[in-house]
């Protein structure tokens, strides 16, 4: 593969996700409060926020043989995320077409929104992945989300000041956020038609079903991975969707302390995220996990103790450390266990597991929050409870079974983490 073509393929992939950032920061973490704008109870944020990750997961398992039949990564990215980006349109008309039928409306179109991109996610990451060595993925991604999650948090304020300049007409706010968000979108779509791709190949044993990918739970190290972050993210999604509706209704914090607090945790990451990756790239990405796994296993406790926002502002500050490390070796695990020419199928694959246990953790969550009793004044107070403990027993049976596939220099959990922070430990 050509150098220019390198090069070029970066810049404008640098230039799609900089717009894709924008949309994310606009929409991501206001769907669930546009929701509860348009009256929904909470059991429908526990649907709103499962069927998404349903139905992506199970596209997904088609987005290897889409690209089989196209014989070509590029047109399947560039015609899913178009398609995606078109879905936007009704959900910004909600209110105005779909009178009586506002929330079910949102889970249709939103799940259809999130699907069709989800089909591209692991064609995307399959492509960019063939641009990178091995050793500097972690150094570069965690470049790139830096300046992503920069961009996004800066939209993420823009919409919460958005909310809140209109907080007597909130209709009126979401519909500047979403249409903002569209237009950024249909820009990001652009950059990705400009990505070059190498000569598509594909050799008979890089295919395999769905099935005979579970088969080899016993033996495949990149299974247990995937049944370990699957476990943790179905514990974490049992409360996830409901922080919004804690914050929202049963503090009723206004949206621009909300704001605040969600942004906090994209801060977060952005500061740390660098250092995760150049971490990663010495000490390995299973470390790396093990380690920003268990603060995520904390967070609910943290939750439980107080609930005052200057507090909070500290927790979320937790929240984003842990999290940028994980997500980022998460996905550089994937690159560094798959070869390239099975990479899209097993993102596929992975994809699926895990969206289908997200699902399962919203509709489940959905459901308790109804039903557990009131700790401290709260219900959902409870079901973050529960979120914790199912957290810790994760991170306490699966993390352990995971193996690095490639030689890294052996580190603690204590030492990686003063590393990270930046900081040497007290005593020695």
């Amino acid at each position: 593969m050509k150098r220019n073509n390198i090069r070029h393929t970066l810049k404008v992939s640098l230039l799609d996700g900089i717009f894709a950032s924008c949309m994310l920061g606009l929409t991501s973490d206001y769907i669930t409060p546009y929701a509860l704008a348009l009256k929904a109870r909470v059991s429908q944020i526990g649907i709103l926020n499962a069927l998404p990750y349903l139905i992506s997961s199970l596209v997904q398992l088609k987005s290897a043989e889409a690209t089989e039949k196209f014989k070509s990564k590029k047109k399947v990215i560039v015609l899913f995320v178009l398609l995606h980006t078109l879905m936007g349109l009704p959900i910004l008309f909600i209110p105005y077409i779909f009178k009586g039928y506002e929330v079910i409306s949102l889970i249709v179109f939103v799940t259809l929104f999130a699907s069709l991109n989800a089909f591209a996610g692991p064609v995307w990451l399959s492509l960019m992945s063939d641009y990178l060595p091995m050793k500097k993925r972690g150094s570069y991604f965690g470049w790139r989300n830096k300046i992503f999650g920069i961009i996004n948090i800066s939209c993420v304020f823009i919409a919460g000041f958005v909310l809140y300049l209109f907080k007597f007409n909130i209709l009126k706010g979401f519909f500047i956020i979403f249409a903002s968000a569209f237009v950024c979108r249909i820009i990001s779509w652009y950059f990705l038609t400009q990505m070059y791709e190498p000569p598509f190949r594909i050799k008979k044993e890089d295919c395999f079903s769905f099935v005979e990918f579970i088969k080899r739970a016993g033996e495949s190290n990149f299974l247990r991975f995937v049944v370990f972050v699957a476990a943790l993210n179905f514990s974490v999604n049992l409360a996830a969707p409901f922080f919004s509706v804690f914050m929202l209704k049963d503090l009723r914090f206004n949206y621009l302390t909300y704001t605040i607090l969600i942004s906090t945790v994209s801060i977060a990451s952005i500061l740390t995220i660098g250092r995760w990756g150049r971490n990663a790239d010495r000490v390995g990405t299973v470390k790396v996990l093990r380690t920003s796994s268990l603060l995520i296993s904390s967070l609910p406790f943290l939750w439980i103790m107080n609930q005052n926002p200057a507090y909070l502002v500290i927790i979320q500050i937790i929240s984003g450390f842990a999290w940028a490390g994980f997500n980022l070796c998460a996905t550089n695990f994937i690159y560094d266990a798959v070869s390239p020419a099975k990479r899209t199928r097993c993102i596929a694959y992975f994809n699926v597991i895990n969206g289908v246990a997200l699902c399962l953790g919203a509709l489940i969550g959905g459901y308790l929050a109804k039903h557990l009793p009131v700790i401290f004044g709260y219900k959902l107070l409870s079901l973050f409870f529960i979120s914790g403990i199912l957290r810790f027993l994760v991170v306490g049976l699966f993390s352990r079974k995971l193996k690095e596939v490639r030689t890294v220099e052996d580190i603690s959990a204590r030492d990686l983490f003063f590393s990270v922070v930046g900081i040497k430990p007290a005593m020695e």
